[in-house]
């Protein structure tokens, strides 16, 4: 594990896991069950409301600080992330559990229905992303509060934040097996834990072509499960900004910098395409947007003065790089802000900002996942159809906002785009999703749209059962119209 802004700098070594070490967190998944579940609610949610607290507290800079060094965020970025998203997480989910539990069906007289949520019968898998402490800690979490046994796979480039993570659970009374751990080699871990017939449900987050190929090993081991497995997902995005003419251009500026830039473009939610009229374009944005970019600092984030730091790792790096060189030989591309890529020290890829004729090209339509923003300039007139044309040209529907002062504009653009986007925002970036204000997650090729710190999350987590009992049974069983 080194530090992707120096990657020199090794943070520490990790075990990669074999065929045996996933088949042993399977195991113990198994064993921790009955006891995992035969706990109250009350009892399974008390250690999470306490591993919350710890990490509001004493954790606090254990849990930041390994995420500013392993995933090369900003201090403010790791703040939001590793210390008050993933406390909003534990806190939510157990206020969200508590109203779910309390839905329970109607009894006429005579009679008592009620809901026993039970947890999946088998284990949950869940595997995270590289991108978000809180996501990280979340996924494994939010089954298991709900009585579920994990088995937790990392990424390999988040595993030194995910360490410290799993020790905050323990340290706030999470027993043993109730999640397990599994750093390294995914194939690995998934070839056992896809194969076993107890495989309950699958948390993921992450890229979309892995959790398709997740989704198909699943179908092609159906006969051979217990029962069907729940599959949740939220996976990529190409997520785009529109402006209509009637936008204020500041505001536009600030919400295609944050939204395209913070954490060097690696969120899921990150603006990676833009659309802005011409008169806007011309009147200012281009120069605002292109100088603002070019002064964004990336660099060594212990230094607080620098905006963001590096890419995750090598393979990252050089496909941004390899997009850069798409771009920079495309005769419809003008790179106006950034462009480079420096390796030496770190992987650093500096903000780009594209201005691109065609918007059809692929710097449209695929997530590169880096700090790199396309932008296409229409003419004012053609709103409605560049609104319609940037609805269906990427196959993701995670995030995207409509920056306009015209009402009109704004209810128009919201009912195209109805299905462009699962977190969809107004003269807003199209980032920052906060746990218990605007659940997240999008639908089409960026997930199954269960919206992650939420009841329709957890709910995912529960396989009620409905029990009627009758106070004084029926003696006869005749009925008045037979006289």
């Amino acid at each position: 594990m080194v530090q992707p802004h120096r990657h020199r700098h090794v943070l520490g070594v990790t075990h990669n896991a074999t065929n045996a070490d996933a088949a042993a967190a399977v195991t113990a998944a198994k064993k921790a069950a009955p006891m995992w579940r035969a706990l109250s609610y009350a009892d399974r949610a008390a250690i999470f409301l306490r591993a919350a607290d710890l990490l509001a507290g004493p954790w606090r800079d254990t849990l930041n600080g390994a995420t500013i060094l392993g995933q090369s965020k900003s201090v403010y970025q790791a703040e939001i992330d590793a210390a008050c998203e993933l406390i909003d997480f534990l806190r939510f989910n157990v206020h969200f559990g508590q109203n779910l539990l309390a839905e329970q069906p109607l009894s006429s007289a005579g009679m008592w229905n009620r809901f026993d949520h039970r947890p999946l019968e088998g284990f949950v898998y869940a595997v995270t992303p590289f991108n978000f402490t809180a996501i990280a800690g979340n996924l494994p979490a939010a089954p298991a509060l709900m009585g579920n046994t994990v088995v937790w796979k990392p990424s390999p480039t988040q595993q030194f934040a995910a360490h410290f993570t799993m020790r905050l659970f323990e340290a706030a009374g999470l027993p043993p097996g109730v999640i397990n751990m599994v750093t390294g080699d995914g194939i690995a871990v998934s070839e056992v834990a896809l194969a076993d017939p107890d495989l309950a449900g699958i948390h993921f987050t992450g890229s979309t072509k892995t959790f398709q190929t997740l989704w198909q090993t699943v179908g092609q081991n159906l006969t051979g499960y217990r029962s069907y497995p729940r599959l949740v997902g939220e996976t990529g995005g190409k997520d785009f900004v529109i402006a209509h003419a009637s936008a204020e251009p500041d505001g536009l500026v600030t919400a295609l910098v944050r939204g395209a830039f913070e954490y060097q473009g690696q969120k899921c939610s990150a603006a990676s395409r833009a659309y802005v009229p011409r008169s806007l374009w011309e009147g200012g944005v281009r120069d605002a947007l292109a100088a603002t970019a070019d002064s964004l600092t990336y660099g060594d984030v212990t230094d607080l003065a620098n905006f963001g730091g590096a890419v995750i790792d090598a393979r990252a790096f050089a496909k941004h790089a390899a997009a850069l060189d798409l771009v920079k030989n495309s005769a419809s591309c003008t790179v106006i802000a950034g462009g480079t890529a420096d390796d030496s020290e770190g992987w650093f890829v500096r903000p780009t900002v594209v201005e691109c004729g065609d918007p059809e090209h692929e710097i449209f339509t695929t997530e590169y996942f880096g700090p790199i923003l396309a932008v296409h300039v229409y003419d004012d007139a053609r709103f409605e159809d560049v609104v319609k044309q940037a609805e269906g040209i990427a196959p993701y529907a995670l995030t995207g906002s409509v920056f306009a002062t015209d009402r009109r504009a704004v209810d128009w653009a919201s009912n195209a785009l109805r299905y462009a986007a699962g977190n969809f925002y107004i003269n807003d970036k199209p980032t920052g999703a906060v746990v218990g204000q605007q659940p997240f997650g999008g639908a089409r090729a960026s997930g199954t749209n269960d919206k992650a710190g939420s009841w329709h999350n957890l709910i995912r987590w529960t396989s009620p059962r409905t029990i009627k009992e009758t106070f004084v049974p029926p003696t006869d069983h005749t009925y008045p119209h037979m006289g």
